[in-house]
Formats: C-alpha cells, sequence, structure tokens
C-alpha cells in the first residue's frame, strides 16, 4: 500500500529566496512516526515530506537553478493527516483550489500529486534555535495564464519513498540528516528488527522458507 492520507541539507546549499514561484512536486518522503512538540505539548506523529523543484527567477532576473543549473529545490514537512485542522489538507485543498470530497476524505493516494505544478510561497523564519530558515508558507493552484503560456520540463524523476517498503537505492540519495530522522522512527526500527529475525532464522538449520484529472484540478 502506499502513502494514504486520512482525515481523523548539505553544506554549500542555496535556498530558494522569498516570493512566489512556480514549483513541481517531484518526490513524496515517508518519515515515520516522529515526535513533536507544539506549545509544550510533546506528541508522537506520522510524518512525511514534500520535495519541490523551483522554476524562474529571482528578483534580480536571475534563474533559480543551483551551481550545477538544475532547477532549486525546497521541502516541507506535514503530519499525515486530513483532519479539519491538519496543514496537509489546508495545503492540498488551496492547491487543488476546492474541498476534499468525504470519500477522498476516507482515503487519498498521496501519490496522485506526484508530477503536479503548483505556485508557492516563501518566506524566511527564525527557528527557535535562532536560526533563520526559508519555508513554504502555502501552496496554490498555477494560474491559467502561466498554464496557457506552458509549463516547463520538470527535471527530476518522480519518486515516492515508504518506510513499508523502501527503495534503498532512493534512501541512499537522501542526505544524513534526513537518513538520521527516517532510521529514528520506530516503523523503520521495527522493520530493522524483523529484518534481523528472519536473517537468524534463514541461517539456523532446518529453517523455514520464508488516474483521470477532473476539469483542471492538479490532482
Amino acid at each position: 500500500m502506499g502513502l494514504v492520507a486520512k482525515q481523523g541539507d548539505g553544506g554549500g546549499f542555496t535556498p530558494v529566496p522569498p516570493g512566489m514561484h512556480l514549483a513541481r512536486c517531484y518526490r513524496i518522503i515517508d518519515l515515520g512516526t516522529q515526535k513533536s512538540e507544539w506549545l509544550g505539548t510533546v506528541k508522537n506523529l506520522p510524518k512525511i515530506m514534500l520535495q519541490f523543484e523551483v522554476h524562474g527567477e529571482d528578483e534580480t532576473g536571475a534563474p533559480l537553478t543551483t551551481s550545477k543549473g538544475d532547477p532549486m529545490s525546497i521541502s516541507k514537512n506535514y503530519t499525515l493527516s486530513l483532519g479539519e485542522k491538519a496543514t496537509l489538507r489546508k495545503d492540498l485543498q488551496s492547491w487543488r483550489g476546492r474541498d476534499f470530497t468525504p470519500e477522498e476524505l476516507r482515503g487519498f493516494e498521496l501519490k496522485n500529486i506526484l508530477g503536479a505544478w503548483a505556485m508557492i510561497s516563501v518566506a524566511k523564519s527564525l527557528g527557535n534555535n535562532g536560526k533563520e530558515y526559508t519555508n513554504i508558507m502555502s501552496v496554490n493552484p498555477v494560474p491559467k495564464q502561466i498554464k496557457s503560456a506552458g509549463l516547463p520540463e520538470g527535471l527530476n524523476k518522480l519518486s515516492l519513498f515508504s518506510i513499508e517498503d523502501p527503495d534503498m537505492e532512493l534512501f541512499e540519495t537522501f542526505s544524513d540528516g534526513l537518513k538520521s530522522k527516517i532510521k529514528t522512527s520506530p516503523e523503520w526500527q521495527s522493520r530493522e528488527n524483523a529484518m534481523s529475525k528472519n536473517a537468524a532464522s534463514r541461517s539456523a538449520p532446518q529453517g523455514g522458507a520464508f488516474d483521470d484529472m477532473k476539469d483542471d484540478l492538479p490532482f
């Protein structure tokens, strides 16, 4: 089963400049259950990361590219929930331009947003640690005028990383910090423990064998 939302990086990195940018969602990463703290309350919640490649120019007219000439990228973490107050629900609904139907709220396949284009609002903010971060503040649909003019060609391969069935080749491309974060999740640790038990069982003597878019909706 893929990631389903339900109701109920390194040195030399140049951040995307503040402003409104055309972007394409190219990767969804399952982070597993992570510890979250808000207003003194600590909760363990399932988290995901959406990664976008950004196209366009900055205020000086310079292309938004890396030193290699590739589109810049930016990500945003979400709690995997389509609850009424969930940020993921809010962003997806503003991106789609309409609310979810009751049927969709019972289980929306996140893979549907891979390859979808959006206008993202980026701003800088100060974290609790005193460091400055660049964050995606909102996700909105692409205006018809921009669509009519023609969207650029996406660069990055579309991919979804799930802890349940991990693509380890993709996992090895993640930053050390992101890999460490995923490895702290109980889902990853449970998987590792199961693999260790299976390996021990196999080594023991006599061991046992072991969708169409509607109208202008982006997804």
